[in-house]
């Protein structure tokens, strides 16, 4: 029997959308749906192992562009039910092998973040061709994808697609695993039992994550109370929120340990989770920091906290780059928390199998609506 679903992606191996396709794949395989991932040297999604039912089929290329020819041969070959790509190049590089191979395969280009945003801060030639890439090639995909309600009206909009062509589709990050990783524990003397309390961001260190917002908020709170914060992630604003913290005068208060791969531990101990965003599509850190029952506060970006954190009820919203609102915020959820079943309840819907269910209903999977 053939493949049902292909999932064609080339990430950086670390990214949210790598978490997001690490947990999809075996939820939709559990389902008895069989899967394709096909491999792009260098790049990611990368599984420690496969469920059964999935097949990791490298496809002889380290750029999408260059595995285009192998693309369409597995296309004619294997004439899957459907595909799934992410990320505006590769959903380029889809949906023109599919016309290339003459399939009747289904496409759905997955959109994680805030385009018209995101193309904003982009050089003026990337601008260009994506612009013209969504309106001109994203009408001949049988679904758009993307994971917030915020980031489906920006793309109809932008992209001047007709509301019926996009779907939202909730990620799936919360996952029996989940809870399972963030038992590890962690050694960092900052989470002994009697140390001052921590506050966490974890995300790329760079212009998007706006990292220099968090630390100007935190420099706001530690004026008035012992605390600290921890930033996880590698990026190229290292130097830059060094620098920063030096000149705020918080460098001892402030730990930037770099990539880590199981992050959930820090999660689960920090004492407030803190997005500081300029924009996303729906922030995965988010979700998973409320999965562990954390108190929250985010940047009131497009797209996401808003939806997650329901207009402010579960966590404050605040202004985007307002290193005020952010502190009072930090302060807020210090002092009087979010319970951790209400943090939890927000984000029910972001299951695995419910995601799952949710994306091959908008591919096209018909017994799973």
């Amino acid at each position: 029997m053939g493949t049902d679903l292909v999932i064609f992606a080339a990430t950086s191996g670390h990214s949210g959308v790598d978490r997001v396709l690490r947990n999809l794949v075996p939820a939709i395989a559990r389902l008895g749906v069989r899967i394709d991932v096909l491999g792009i040297e260098g790049h990611g999604p990368a599984f420690t192992e496969l469920p059964d039912g999935v097949r990791h089929l490298p496809l002889g290329a380290s750029h999408v562009n260059t595995a285009i020819p192998a693309l369409i041969r597995y296309l004619k070959a294997e004439r899957p039910a459907a595909m799934m790509s992410d990320k505006d190049r590769v959903n380029r590089a889809a949906l023109f092998a599919r016309w290339m191979a003459r399939v009747p395969t289904r496409v759905g280009v997955r959109q994680g973040t805030t385009v018209s945003i995101n193309l904003a801060s982009r050089r003026t030639s990337d601008r260009l061709v994506q612009t013209a890439s969504m309106r001109w090639l994203y009408p001949h995909a049988d679904a758009v994808l993307v994971p917030s309600k915020g980031a489906a009206d920006d793309i109809a909009a932008f992209a001047r697609l007709p509301a019926s062509k996009i779907h939202v589709v909730p990620s799936p990050i919360v996952t029996p695993t989940l809870k399972l990783r963030a038992r590890e524990g962690v050694e960092h003397p900052w989470f002994a039992s009697e140390a001052p309390p921590v506050i966490l961001g974890v995300g790329e260190l760079s212009e998007r994550k706006d990292f220099a917002t968090l630390l100007r908020a935190f420099a706001r709170v530690r004026q008035t109370r012992e605390c600290r914060l921890m930033i996880l992630g590698e990026g190229r604003r290292r130097t830059e929120l060094e620098a920063l913290a030096a000149e705020l005068g918080v460098s001892d208060d402030v730990a930037l340990p770099g990539f880590v791969v199981n992050p959930y531990p820090y999660m689960a101990a920090a004492s407030v989770f803190a997005l500081a965003s300029r924009w996303e599509g729906m922030p995965v850190v988010l979700i998973e920091a409320l999965g562990l029952g954390r108190p929250c506060v985010a940047c009131d970006c497009p797209s996401g906290p808003d939806e997650v954190l329901d207009g402010g009820r579960v966590g404050p919203l605040v202004p985007v780059q307002d290193d005020a609102a952010f502190a009072a915020g930090l302060v807020q959820q210090l002092d009087a928390p979010t319970p951790p079943e209400q943090s939890m309840s927000a984000v029910a819907a972001y299951t695995d199998e419910a995601s799952a269910r949710a994306y091959l209903s908008a591919l096209g999977f018909t017994e799973f609506s």
